[in-house]
C-alpha cells in the first residue's frame, strides 16, 4: 500500500504543477521556484514532515522535495552551529543531490551531443 501512497502523492504534486503550467501565464521556471519555496515554507511550519512520513519518495523526489531538503539542512546546521548555519546549511544538506545532477547532466550532455536551437 505504501507504493500507492508514493504514486498518488508524487502524481498529485506533479499534476498540480502541470495545471499551473497549462492554466496560468507563469513560466515553468517560476512554478519550479514556487515549488521549492513551498517546500521550504511547509517544512519550516512542520507540515511537510508529515507528508514525507506518509508518502516517502512521492514527496521528496519532486522539486518541492528539494525545498524540503534545503530547509532540513538549514535546520540541522542552525542546531549545530547557531544562526550562522543558515548561510550554508541548506546547500550542505543538498550537496549530494546537486553534485549528482551536475555530474549526470555533464555525462548525458557528452553522450547526446546537444545542439543549440
Amino acid at each position: 500500500m505504501k507504493y500507492v501512497y508514493v504514486f498518488v502523492v508524487g502524481g498529485l504534486l506533479c499534476a498540480i504543477a502541470q495545471i499551473f503550467i497549462d492554466k496560468t501565464n507563469y513560466s515553468p521556471a517560476r512554478i519550479m521556484v514556487s515549488y521549492v519555496l513551498a517546500g521550504v515554507v511547509l517544512t519550516a511550519i512542520g507540515v511537510y514532515d508529515k507528508i514525507v512520513e506518509f508518502a516517502g519518495a512521492g514527496a521528496t523526489v519532486p522539486i518541492i522535495g528539494f525545498g524540503y531538503t534545503l530547509a532540513k539542512g538549514a535546520q540541522k546546521a542552525v542546531d549545530a552551529d547557531g544562526w550562522i548555519g543558515v548561510l550554508g546549511g541548506g546547500v550542505k544538506g543538498a550537496s549530494a543531490g546537486i553534485a549528482a545532477a551536475i555530474f549526470f547532466g555533464m555525462i548525458f550532455a557528452l553522450i547526446s551531443k546537444p545542439k543549440a536551437k
